[in-house]
């Protein structure tokens, strides 16, 4: 079990809190929830997005969705968050609607989540608990499974406080500790055993770091294009990454393809692959995990080296989900993480994918239909299922990596056919003539390819 689900189960058993949800994955399919959502100073619209987004959110953990309410506020209320008559109203439905939790759109203090849990007798968790928990159903490979851990212990750390108040905290005796009651003690070892383990989790985070950083040295020195596939969750980067390798890929693509689902964060591992098109240079493709509005600070910093993965890219391709009435916000929010990572002024292409059903919605309507692939200047309208679609981004990806490069002639000694080897491999070379005095060839070099083969220039 997650160190951090024993640790949590430890703490609701002795402070007596109910309603412990999480204690075995298989009670999820009987857990229902009612989401609450307080209005303080979005737009309707605004509003309505982000709880639709926390329906979504729900229902990628298995919890069904039996109620929702909402409140409008010009600040939270500090004790409760959206105030005690609301409160009490949720707490008279729990049993109209046979719900045991209660999810929040919105970060609660650990005060609130102690007042609510006390006041409605059930499990309450927020946003950032909510999409913790989906991350950690979602983990696969070891550095997730670290990066998601420290981000539940970073969440879990400060609430500590709020859940050992229920207990005493004066004892008799006399002495400088001995005025302590057993659940300031419990506190204090509950907090040593996570600040312990958080320790232990940076140090491993770092030697998988230190692994991360050697394979990307390798394929920054390898010269070969690099491209890194960004987007919202669930917009279809990894059913472009799975079909390009099913064009592409070669005969072992059983262990090159990455999980596909409809659903939101099915992957948070990034995985780069190889892409070699017939007629076309090879680049490595990577697949990061997606974005999403108001993601927890905890898993952006927890998640920074598998994100960062983008900043290294010469191209970046942010996939739009186009049948989605929001893609437009969504676009906002991955530009904005994309520029928290640094990665902001790495060109871009914009694949505006599921196209497809955007074009079956207007023969619909009759109105006029848009055709499909189609590319206008740094936009690529797909389906990432269509093969004439992938051919077409395969063919845009060449051209906007070609866009930082200059087309030069070098002269290379017969004794450097490692060289033109790399370079061919690249697919850089338009022409080679072997003469005399060495091999004359004609490629497209990007400026640190001009600086490394300066000395053979001097035609």
């Amino acid at each position: 079990m997650n160190p951090w689900k024993e640790l949590k189960l430890d703490f609701r058993k002795r402070y007596k809190v109910k309603n412990e949800i999480y204690e075995n994955t298989r009670q999820l399919d009987k857990v229902r929830a009612i989401l609450v959502g307080l209005n303080t100073d979005k737009s309707d619209d605004d509003f309505e997005r982000s709880m639709n987004e926390l329906k979504e959110l729900t229902k990628a953990i298995d919890i069904e969705v039996a109620a929702v309410f909402t409140q409008s506020l010009s600040v939270p209320d500090k004790g409760t968050y959206i105030g005690s008559g609301k409160v009490d109203e949720i707490g008279a439905s729990l049993d109209v609607f046979d719900a045991n939790i209660i999810i929040f759109n919105d970060s609660l203090s650990p005060m609130q989540v102690r007042n609510l849990e006390k006041i409605l007798d059930t499990e309450v968790i927020d946003r950032t608990g909510l999409i913790l928990q989906i991350f950690a159903k979602r983990a696969r490979t070891r550095e997730a499974r670290l990066q998601v851990e420290s981000a539940q212990l970073q969440y879990m750390l400060p609430r500590l406080v709020g859940m050992g108040k229920t207990l005493s905290r004066q004892g008799g005796g006399s002495g400088r500790l001995s005025n302590k009651g057993s659940g300031e003690k419990q506190l204090e070892l509950d907090r040593r055993r996570i600040e312990h383990r958080m320790s232990e989790l940076r140090r491993e985070l770092e030697n998988v770091e230190k692994e991360r950083s050697t394979q990307r040295n390798k394929r920054l020195r390898s010269d070969i294009g690099r491209v890194s596939l960004v987007g919202y969750t669930n917009a279809g980067k990894s059913t472009i990454m799975n079909n390009l390798l099913r064009l592409y890929g070669g005969d072992s693509l059983r262990d090159k393809t990455v999980l596909e689902k409809d659903m939101l964060f099915a992957t948070l591992d990034t995985s780069v692959r190889k892409i070699e098109a017939p007629g076309h240079r090879p680049f490595l493709l990577a697949d990061t995990v997606g974005f999403i509005s108001e993601l927890p600070h905890a898993l952006v910093k927890a998640f920074k080296s598998t994100l960062e993965e983008a900043k290294y890219a010469d191209v970046i391709l942010e996939v739009i989900d186009f049948s989605d009435p929001e893609y437009r916000y969504h676009m906002e929010i991955t530009q904005k993480t994309l520029s928290e990572i640094g990665a902001g002024d790495i060109p871009v292409i914009y694949v505006f994918n599921k196209s497809d059903i955007v074009r079956q919605q207007q023969e619909e309507d009759n109105m006029l239909v848009m055709d499909v692939p189609r590319i206008r200047d740094d936009r690529i309208y797909i389906c990432a299922k269509d093969d004439d679609s992938l051919e077409e981004l395969v063919t845009l990806i060449e051209k906007k990596l070609g866009e930082q490069e200059t087309e030069c002639e070098l002269l290379l000694p017969y004794n450097e056919g490692g060289t033109l080897s790399l370079l061919t491999e690249r697919g850089v070379v338009k022409s080679t003539e072997y003469l005399p005095e060495g091999i004359k060839i004609t490629a497209t070099l990007t400026a640190p390819d001009i600086n490394k083969y300066a000395a053979y220039m001097n035609l």
